[in-house]
This record gives C-alpha cells, sequence and structure tokens, in this order.
C-alpha cells in the first residue's frame, strides 16, 4: 500500500481531516484517515497541501480547445454561426484529436480526472483513453430538418458502432449520444435518438434551457434561432412551454439524461427534472460570458436534483479550472440571492466532485475519497496565497484558483507528479497553436468577406 499524507485530506464523504493519510492498494482506497492510524506503507509526504477526490468535469468539448478566444464578444446565435463555420473549415481530423488531447493535459494540471465529453468527430475518447482519464464521450447528433432523421440516425449508429471498438469494456470510459440541442435538432430526430440510447443502454446528454433566443424558439417559434432556421426552410412552430417541457414531450428525460446547462427552467420544470431524476451540468462561467445568465443552482439542488459543475468548452470559457467553477458558482448565486450562505463552500466542494459523480452516474467509483472506491485524487499545494488555511474546504474553493494541481491520479495511477504531466506528446502544444493560428487567419478572412 501508497500511504498519501498530506496537511488537509478532504474525503468529501466526511468532514477533512488534519494530517491525513490516503492508503491505495492498486486502483482501489484502502484507507482514509488521520496518519496516526495508517496502516504501514511506502508514503508519499506532500507537506503542506489539500488532497481532495478527483474532480468531476460534467460538461467539456474537448475537441475545440485550439478555439480558445477565437470567438468573443458575440451574440449566442452568431457565436454558434462562427464556431460552426471556423470548426468545419479549418479544423481537419488530426487537428481535432491534438485539440482534445491538449484539453485533457490542461484539466489534468488543474487536477479534473473526469470529464463528460460532448463530441461531434468522436476523437475525444482516444484522447481520454491515450491520457488514461475517467470519461463518457457524448457522440453528438445534429439535424434541424425533419427529413434528415433517417440519415442524421443512421450516421450515429455508425459513429457509435465506430467507437464501440476502441472503447471496449475498459472500465475508466463509456459511450453516450447527444441530441444536441433543440435549435440543432429535431422533434423527430429528438424522439428517435432517446429510443435509440435506452434501447441500447447509452446515456444522453443535451443542451438545453440555455440562452433566451432558444426559449424564443421553443415557446414562441421567434427570435434570431428561430430566423435561421427559417432562412433553411424549417417551419418554426410553437413546440412547448418550455424546452424541458419538450424535452420530456419526446421521451428523453429519466435516470441517465444529462441536461446540460438549464439557465431558464422554472418551479414546474425543476420538478419535472427531479420526478425524471435527470442529472444537470451548471456551467456558471460559460454561461455567465456567453451572456446567458444565472441558473437557478440553489433550486436545484433543494430539489435535489444531482448537479455537477462543467467548464463547458474554452471557446465559451477560455479556461479549464473546476474550482474555479464552484467560486464562481457560490458568488453568482449569493449575488442572486443577497445571501452570504446561500452556497457554502462544502457544498460547491460537493459539485466539484461528489455531484458530478451523482449527476454522471458513477459515484460508485468516484467523487468521494472512500475505502473500496477507484483512487481518483488530486493535490494542491498551500502557497502563501490560500494560508492560513484554519478551513481548508474554504480555502481550496476561493483561494486555491486550481490550474496547478501538484500530484493527480486516477484509479490509482499518477497522471500529474511534481505538476508535469507523467503521459502525452509535447508536441501537442505546438500543433495545437499552429491551428489556432491557422483558426485566426480564416476567421479573420471571413469576416471581412
Amino acid at each position: 500500500m501508497i500511504r498519501y499524507r498530506a496537511r488537509w485530506l478532504i474525503p468529501v464523504s466526511g468532514a477533512p481531516i488534519e494530517n491525513g493519510v490516503l492508503g491505495v492498494s492498486g486502483r482501489s482506497i484502502e484507507y482514509v484517515g488521520s496518519a496516526t492510524d495508517a496502516p504501514q506503507g511506502d508514503e508519499v509526504d506532500f507537506g503542506e497541501a489539500i488532497l481532495m477526490p478527483g474532480l468531476v468535469n460534467t460538461h467539456t468539448h474537448l475537441e475545440l480547445t485550439a478555439m480558445r478566444g477565437l470567438l468573443e464578444d458575440l451574440e449566442f446565435p452568431e457565436w454558434i454561426d462562427r464556431l460552426r463555420a471556423s470548426r468545419n473549415n479549418v479544423l481537419s481530423d488530426d487537428m481535432l484529436l491534438d485539440s482534445a488531447r491538449h484539453g485533457i493535459a490542461e484539466g489534468l494540471l488543474a487536477g479534473i480526472t473526469t470529464y463528460a465529453d460532448t463530441c461531434s468527430s468522436g476523437v475525444a475518447l482516444q484522447a481520454m483513453i491515450e491520457m488514461g482519464v475517467r470519461g463518457i464521450m457524448y457522440q453528438e447528433v445534429f439535424g434541424p430538418a425533419p427529413d434528415s432523421r433517417a440519415a442524421s440516425m443512421a450516421d450515429l449508429r455508425a459513429r457509435v458502432e465506430a467507437c464501440r471498438v476502441p472503447a471496449g469494456d475498459r472500465p475508466l470510459v463509456r459511450l453516450g449520444v447527444s441530441p444536441h440541442a433543440p435549435y440543432t435538432v429535431s422533434d423527430e430526430l429528438f424522439a428517435d435518438v432517446a429510443a435509440y440510447a435506452r434501447e441500447s443502454g447509452l446515456p444522453l446528454a443535451v443542451h438545453i434551457a440555455e440562452s433566451k433566443a432558444e426559449c424564443d424558439l421553443v415557446c414562441r417559434g421567434t427570435g434570431p434561432l428561430a430566423m435561421r432556421l427559417a432562412a433553411r426552410s424549417i417551419a418554426t412552430p410553437v413546440r412547448a412551454r418550455s424546452p424541458i417541457a419538450l424535452l420530456e414531450s419526446l421521451g428523453a428525460l429519466g435516470r441517465d439524461t444529462l441536461l446540460i446547462h438549464c439557465v431558464h427552467v422554472d418551479e414546474a420544470d425543476i420538478a419535472l427534472m427531479r420526478d425524471r431524476h435527470c442529472g444537470v451540468a451548471h456551467c456558471p462561467v460559460s454561461n455567465a460570458k456567453l451572456g446567458h445568465g444565472i441558473a437557478p443552482l440553489v433550486e436545484m439542488l433543494a430539489a435535489g436534483i444531482a448537479v455537477g459543475l462543467g467548464s463547458d468548452s474554452v471557446a465559451s470559457n477560455n479556461r479549464m479550472h473546476l474550482l474555479e467553477e464552484a467560486r464562481a458558482a457560490v458568488l453568482h448565486q449569493r449575488a442572486l440571492l443577497r445571501s452570504p450562505d446561500a452556497l457554502p463552500a462544502v457544498q460547491a466542494m460537493e459539485l466539484a466532485t461528489l455531484g458530478g459523480a451523482r449527476a454522471l452516474r458513477i459515484d460508485a467509483e468516484a467523487g468521494t475519497l472512500e475505502r473500496g472506491k477507484d483512487a481518483d485524487f488530486a493535490v494542491f499545494d498551500l502557497g502563501a496565497a490560500a494560508l492560513p488555511a484554519g478551513d481548508p474546504v474554504a480555502a481550496a474553493i476561493f483561494s486555491l484558483g486550481g490550474a496547478a494541481a501538484r500530484f493527480v491520479a486516477v484509479a490509482g495511477e499518477p497522471l500529474v507528479r511534481d505538476g508535469c504531466l507523467v503521459r502525452g506528446d509535447e508536441r501537442v502544444q505546438e500543433r495545437v497553436a499552429s491551428a489556432g493560428r491557422a483558426l485566426r487567419v480564416w476567421h479573420d478572412a471571413a469576416a471581412t468577406n
């Protein structure tokens, strides 16, 4: 057994332990407790540091990492249009794979051990396997025109089957499907994908209730997203009372459904999400940066919904720091509700770990430091900016910043040592930078035409 020792150990399943030890044997946790009572073993002493569960990122777009900083200060419909055009015209599959690798590398250095990634190219799965992380890749499907449903479903099935070969029975990675959003997927296709997911035992993820423009499209058949569909001769009738109600009518809500964003949801929506046992990916920084608003997080938690934190893509966030997402979640809710205790730091820490694991239905393996679970954990030094750390959870949420993990392991396998990646190709960063320059050239040229 290896004894990992730190000034503070935060199991999340219980109170912080001062001078704590995490005992790891193989891939599993064997001991969580004080150093005094720990069984014998080889010891790694991190000193003045916090040892916590590996962070669970419930929403990423790893293949878009090369698009960081490309799409700034745009209204959401235009942001979507430019993202698609830039990606489709510039990024090859090799570029997308490097982009995904680079995204995971960034996440690992921020203590993120699990990634729930929505991906259209399918490269994220390979990147997860190469980098040794835990994850779910949701294969995206698009098709706003009702008459394209058959072709879209055929493409989805083919992509899922192609991905089943590399995924196999590996315990760390899983496959899912993602009908992208109500403005890119017809009702008919939504229903087909939901049925396919149930029949195939695949989890489902969907971007939903993210923006006012989306609500205008679904509830009124109007707005900028409706105008874009109408320009393609796609009808935009009133579809439902709300985006969540739309998913309910199409059979897309269930225990294995991950609802991404949920900014514009009301009491009736929250009750429906609770009753259908859906998980939620809350993305506070992306929601704020794109001007979508602040989700009713406190209300969702009060209803007993499993909520985790997501960074979204760095095209909409610019960083992948989940402890920063936790800090933002707290500050947004306290400002919105004008209450200094609206979301305690302990609850924010749970959102970044166990909450995400519950939302993804992987809490039997990850999300807390408990005997028998996989040894997914991260260690952060308590530097000058975080000391004194009388309350280690508050220090982790409000002071660490979350961008410089000292040590990270997944299923007992070290992936970050002394702040450096154990795996990975050093040339990836250079290739991603080159792809970013190509994107900028194309984007600037397109903007002038």
